[in-house]
């Protein structure tokens, strides 16, 4: 076995499609014969929306083609199995935008992970609407898009939000407790390129307060949802939820606290499966590889 060099490079393949006979044999068969190496695998046939998906890391240590020829022939097997793929170089991070509001807890331990090297994203840029964040954005050597918002302006802010996202190349925005609902138009126009965090265990206690909510119902389990944005409010495709036991004896003020790491756990851990594309839409479920 030929072992990877320095100057080999490292590429992501994930793909979904309809389930039938002969995809893996088809897919791999290309890999075998351009000679890309493969490092990682993991697959899924879902028997219920008859998809199958599919994740593969490969480098080029021994491949026979450029990149350029092994897309063009893959593109021939993803027509012929109805593939909806993605192919890119492990060290082409995806550029995130963050957006809060006031609370910091979410950002500072997106900011700091990333600044450790611990999520695979480069972040270019932090939104909010209030000035709060500023200083701490501004510590990282990162711009701060200070966007306030009315209920008269909110078409014009968000507006603003997407100019943003297309003047710095923006992959994903991530709501790290960006506490206002997005539009429908732009929770269409964003499908499966935002991520939010709601501080709850969904469905349950949707909205706001919902630690409050939870306080009054007795919740013996408290808990946080990282999910995709749609335009049902804190209803998206769920990634990641974290929870953690209680009892009579915490306070909303102690379940608050406890919740905000909570959060920051699910969020930091849903945006790196999306950075490091473990996750696939299935219909109003994901499947994480």
């Amino acid at each position: 076995m030929t072992k990877a060099s320095d100057s080999s490079r490292s590429y992501v393949l994930s793909f979904q499609c309809p389930d039938q006979i002969g995809v893996v044999a088809r897919s791999t068969g290309l890999f075998y014969d351009v000679g890309a190496f493969i490092t990682e695998v993991s697959n899924y046939s879902d028997p219920v929306s008859d998809t199958f998906h599919m994740r593969c890391v490969f480098d080029d240590r021994q491949m026979t083609v450029s990149l350029a020829e092994f897309r063009e022939r893959f593109q021939v097997v993803a027509d012929d199995f109805g593939m909806d793929y993605h192919l890119r170089a492990s060290d082409e991070l995806p550029r995130l935008l963050l957006a809060v509001s006031k609370y910091d807890h979410c950002l500072n331990v997106l900011l700091n992970k990333w600044k450790a090297g611990a999520l695979p994203a480069q972040i270019v840029g932090v939104v909010s609407n209030h000035p709060d964040c500023q200083s701490m954005t501004e510590w990282y050597g990162l711009p701060y898009y200070h966007l306030p918002i009315t209920p008269e302006t909110k078409p014009e802010q968000e507006a603003q939000i997407l100019a943003v996202m297309e003047a710095l190349d923006v992959d994903l925005l991530v709501l790290a407790r960006y506490m206002q609902i997005l539009s429908n138009d732009l929770c269409n126009s964003l499908a499966g390129r935002a991520i939010n965090i709601h501080h709850s265990f969904l469905p349950g206690f949707k909205g706001a307060r919902p630690y409050h909510q939870a306080y009054e119902r007795g919740v013996k389990v408290i808990g946080a949802t990282a999910h995709y944005v749609t335009s049902d409010l804190d209803e998206g495709p769920i990634i990641v939820q974290e929870v953690r036991a209680i009892d009579h004896e915490v306070s909303i003020e102690h379940m608050v606290h406890l919740g905000h790491d909570i959060e920051a756990t699910a969020l930091s851990h849903a945006v790196r499966l999306h950075c490091e594309e473990r996750v696939q839409l299935n219909g109003q479920r994901t499947v994480i590889l």
